[in-house]
């Protein structure tokens, strides 16, 4: 059975991640309150910045720009999305 965690983006009790995807305090901060689900839809929101504003993995200023994204998406704040993209309708 899979460790379970109350998910601060979905508000609800759902799988937690297997480890911690970042070293240090915040990595453990994710590890401990985002669900694998809501790390799943943050990783292809991130492809899509990336990819939209040519970011690189390389620029320092790049990496916090997606931190910063990365922490308004998963706490329900407004967050940039890709020009032209339009959600699933579920």
């Amino acid at each position: 059975m899979s460790r379970m965690v109350h998910c601060k983006k979905y508000h609800k009790e759902l799988p937690g991640l297997p480890a911690p995807p970042y070293p240090g305090p915040k990595g453990q901060e994710i590890y401990e309150s985002v669900s694998q689900q809501a790390w799943k839809d943050w990783q292809a929101q991130q492809t899509m910045l990336i990819n939209e504003k040519q970011l690189s993995m390389a620029n320092p200023d790049d990496r916090k720009y997606l931190q910063a994204e990365m922490g308004k998406f998963l706490n329900n704040e407004d967050f940039e999305q890709a020009e032209g993209y339009v959600p699933e309708s579920e």
